[in-house]
């Protein structure tokens, strides 16, 4: 018996299988914006780093989130 395994599966051109899914547009944080974390809850900006990382006051603590972060939304 020949085992299935070696066989590669041909998908047709139409299929949805061979395009991936193009990401979601990346929210553009501004100072004073407010945000809500899956972990730290309601947040302010207080700093932007040229789209690599922002500040967020969140009232008990501060934090340097690195962006695109999936957990962080603009509200």
């Amino acid at each position: 018996m020949k085992s299935s395994r070696g066989v590669t599966r041909r998908h047709l051109p139409t299929s949805p299988f061979n395009n991936p899914t193009p990401d979601p547009p990346v929210d553009q944080l501004a100072l004073q914006d407010r945000v809500n974390h899956d972990r730290y809850g309601l947040g302010t900006v207080i700093g932007v780093e040229d789209d690599v990382a922002v500040l967020i006051d969140f009232g008990t603590e501060r934090k340097r989130i690195l962006t695109p972060c999936a957990k962080l939304v603009k509200l």
